[in-house]
C-alpha cells in the first residue's frame, strides 16, 4: 500500500501509533479504512523495533463510530476495497493475533464496529470524555461475533445483552465500573497515559507478553467460528429491505419503522 489516506501511523519509542483519521465522519471505518488498518497491524506486527500498539482516532470527538452507515445508504455498501472484501473479521483477528499489546486509547465515541474494536483490544484506556455503545438493531446491522460472546465474556451476558438491545450510550465512569476499559483519564492526558503504559510494557520480556496474549486468547479461540458465521449472516441480511430502511432513516436523520418486518416465526 503506497500511502494512507484514512488513517496516520508513525513509531515512537517501541509503540506503533494507528491513528483513523476520519473525523469528519467520526472516525467511522469504510472499505479502504479496514484495508489501511489491516496493513498497518501487519506492518506493526512485522517490525522489530515495535513492542506494543496504540491506536486512537483523529480529534477529540470519536475513537471510532463503527462502519460509515451514510455510504453504506449511499452506495449499498462500504465503498471499494483492495480485494473486493470489507476484511474486517481479518482485522479483528490481527487485534487477537499480533504478538504484542495493543493498547485502545479511546478519546470520543466507540460505537458499533468502534465499540467491537477497542473490546478486542488488550488494554483499554478511555479519556473523561468517551462514550460506548451499540447501534446495530438501530441502523440495520449486527455483530453477532466477538462482538457480542466476547463482549459477554468480559461484562457478562445481562450487561453485554443491555449495551446490544437497547442502544443506549455509557459514559467513561460507567465503562470503568462494569470492566470494559482500565482506566480513565483527563482528555489531555489521553495519549500521555497511553505512553506511559506502552513505555512499561516495553520494558518487559516480548516472549512473555507474547505467549501470555496467546495464552489469553487461546480461551475464546472458538469465537473466531462463530465471527465467521456471523459475518456470513450480516452479508445476507444488510441486502434486505429491513437493513436497508435501518441504514436509510439513519443518512436522513428520522426514526427507521421496522414496524412491517416483525414475524412471529421461529
Amino acid at each position: 500500500m503506497s500511502g494512507y489516506t484514512d488513517i496516520l501511523y508513525e513509531v515512537e519509542n517501541g509503540a506503533a501509533i494507528i491513528t483513523i483519521n476520519r473525523p469528519e465522519r467520526y472516525n467511522a471505518f469504510r472499505g479502504r479504512t479496514i484495508d489501511e488498518l489491516v496493513h498497518a497491524f501487519r506492518r506493526a506486527s512485522a517490525d522489530n523495533a515495535v513492542r506494543t500498539v496504540i491506536w486512537t482516532g483523529a480529534g477529540t470527538k470519536a475513537f471510532c463510530a463503527g462502519g460509515d452507515v451514510k455510504q453504506r445508504a449511499e452506495t449499498g455498501n462500504y465503498g471499494p476495497t483492495r480485494d473486493g472484501i470489507l476484511d474486517a473479521d481479518y482485522l479483528h483477528s490481527l487485534i487477537r493475533d499480533i504478538p504484542k499489546p495493543v493498547i485502545a486509547a479511546v478519546n470520543g465515541v466507540a460505537i458499533g464496529g468502534g465499540h467491537v474494536f477497542h473490546v478486542l483490544c488488550d488494554i483499554s484506556i478511555a479519556s473523561e470524555t468517551a462514550l460506548f455503545g451499540q447501534a446495530g438493531p438501530r441502523v440495520g446491522s449486527f455483530d453477532a461475533g466477538y462482538g457480542t460472546n466476547y463482549l459477554a465474556r468480559i461484562i457478562g451476558q445481562k450487561r453485554a445483552r443491555e449495551i446490544w438491545y437497547f442502544c443506549r450510550k455509557y459514559t467513561a465512569a460507567q465503562a470503568l465500573e462494569w470492566g470494559l476499559v482500565n482506566a480513565v483519564v483527563p482528555p489531555d492526558q489521553l495519549m500521555a497515559t497511553a505512553k506511559a503504559w506502552a513505555a512499561e510494557l516495553n520494558d518487559m520480556s516480548p516472549t512473555a507478553l507474547k505467549f501470555l496474549k496467546f495464552s489469553f486468547n487461546a480461551d475464546t479461540a472458538h469465537h473466531a467460528g462463530l465471527e465467521k458465521m456471523a459475518n456470513a449472516g450480516l452479508d445476507l441480511f444488510v441486502a434486505t429491505e429491513e437493513a436497508k430502511e435501518g441504514a436509510a432513516a439513519f443518512a436522513e436523520k428520522r426514526a427507521p419503522d421496522f414496524e412491517k418486518y416483525m414475524s412471529t416465526g421461529h
